[in-house]
């Protein structure tokens, strides 16, 4: 081959392989063409192909396989939420009488009626959160935790306003929960409710918040509800509801039973305000405006002259009271309280328990049209103290345990003997607020056992009881439980 038609060949198929000018280089002249024919100019190399966009298939597994990742990271931020926050999740237990009615799972111990409930610890001495209901009319309490420790629970105080109480248990060192700013929840956020349905602890379900500022269900004196769709029933009631970092979003509180889905908590701003003062004074002190209030409807607002958008109508004052001190009238509308603007009377209300007693609170209030500020400073409120349950109570004192017995024929299936000549100890008579009768005993009452003694008569029953306390192993109508007295 010619060697210039070889060199003019490798430049076409070589051109990013060039040398670097040399400065005052002269470029040589190009060669003369051959007086023959031009060479034919070679084809340009072709671009390497494009990879194959992947197919539907391959795209669709991709895919397929990242949601997966995604549900895994959710699973287990959903189990990370579990670990943090379980170890501060109770089962509550409660001894009650018979005439109390609560949305509790309710389950029969012997010839005792218990309940059960949940609650979270938000101090580590010992405070534990749980709603006012799970606790009400109770005569014996026990706190059961996760790693199996149990302890017997003591009112500290209750707001049945809020349905919310704070019991004590002497332990100190406890896990304790974080608390969200509820306020700052996003609805549709992932939840997850920590508690013990039907008696099943420490069962976690998932869902997201629902809605927020939720009121008028009518239960409560005081509603500003969170709403899920978390699984909620008897027995969840006191547990927290948490957020996806493990901080307590509110306590479940109730599910509405005529549908599905509708669980709600109380918000966890207001039940840390409860239980702040809860454990400090055993009561909560509430700020009072002295006004009566109603939603605005589009109805009331039609009758009215130049009406807002939107408020909270004032339908009576206190005389006075601090609203009629700030010259509040029957017939304001308020639209807005600190600054808040104002939807509804619930609004009013749910910012009012957020102050405390002697603050000034701006008030912007329409009156026929006309818009004006003023400042009301919060008074208490003066509400009865809720009544004392009976476990609060200090045990009444008696000669013995509250036991009265006697020898009577040991029945069938008695721990298969009886006593001397076929005697066992029956219960006669129980005093009243005694420990017996807080242990559940009834006259009629066959003692099985008495401190691992079998078939006692009734004066090895009196001896085992000496030192003040006492276990038995009772039969009622065919059935055996135990119980524990001590004095």
């Amino acid at each position: 081959m010619n060697p210039r038609r070889l060199a003019a060949s490798l430049a076409l198929l070589v051109p990013a392989l060039s040398l670097p000018s040399l400065a005052g280089a002269q470029p040589s002249a190009p060669p003369s063409p051959s007086p023959k024919a031009a060479p034919a100019p070679l084809p340009r190399a072709a671009p390497a192909p494009s990879p194959a966009p992947p197919s539907r298939a391959a795209a669709s597994s991709a895919a397929a396989a990242a949601g997966a990742a995604d549900l895994r990271r959710l699973g287990e931020a959903f189990a990370d939420v579990a670990d943090k926050v379980g170890p501060a999740v109770v089962q509550i237990e409660v001894t009650v009488g018979e005439d109390v009615s609560s949305p509790l799972r309710w389950f029969r111990d012997g010839g005792q009626r218990r309940g059960l409930g949940s609650g979270v610890i938000f101090s580590p001495d010992g405070g534990i959160l749980t709603n006012n209901h799970v606790i009400d009319g109770a005569r014996a309490i026990t706190v059961r935790l996760r790693d199996g420790r149990m302890f017997a629970g003591r009112v500290a105080g209750r707001d049945p306003a809020t349905d919310l109480a704070v019991l004590r248990v002497d332990a100190k060192g406890l896990p304790v929960a974080t608390f969200a700013d509820s306020d700052a929840a996003r609805v549709g956020a992932w939840v997850v409710a920590i508690g013990s349905p039907f008696g099943l602890g420490h069962t976690v379900t998932t869902g997201v918040l629902s809605a927020k500022g939720r009121g008028g269900v009518g239960v409560n004196d005081v509603e500003d509800y969170l709403q899920t769709d978390a699984s909620i029933n008897p027995g969840n009631s006191g547990g927290p509801l948490v957020d996806l970092d493990g901080r307590v979003l509110g306590i479940n509180t109730m599910v509405v039973s005529r549908g599905q889905g509708i669980g709600l908590a109380v918000p966890a701003n207001m039940a840390r305000r409860v239980a702040e003062q809860l454990l400090r004074s055993g009561r909560v002190e509430r700020a009072w405006m002295g006004v009566g209030l109603q939603d605005l409807t589009p109805q009331l607002a039609a009758a009215m002259r130049s009406p807002p958008p939107a408020g909270a109508l004032v339908n009576a004052v206190t005389p006075g009271g601090p609203a009629a001190r700030s010259n509040l009238q029957p017939g304001d509308v308020i639209t807005s309280v600190a600054a808040r603007p104002v939807r509804d009377a619930q609004d009013v209300i749910r910012e009012l328990f957020n102050h405390n007693v002697g603050e000034g609170l701006a008030l912007e209030v329409v009156r026929d049209g006309q818009r004006y500020q003023t400042r009301v400073v919060l008074a208490p409120r003066n509400e009865p103290a809720p009544p004392a349950l009976p476990v609060q109570r200090a045990p009444a004192r008696h000669p013995g345990l509250g036991l009265t017995l006697r020898d009577a024929p040991a029945p069938r299936g008695a721990g298969g003997e009886g006593g001397e000549g076929g005697s066992i100890a029956r219960i006669a008579a129980v005093a009243s607020d005694s420990p017996a009768e807080r242990a559940g005993l009834r006259p009629g009452d066959v003692i099985l056992e008495a401190d691992r003694r079998r078939a006692p008569t009734a004066a090895e029953v009196e001896e085992a009881a000496r030192d003040g306390e006492l276990l038995v192993r009772v039969q009622r109508r065919g059935a055996a439980f135990y119980a524990a007295l001590k004095r």
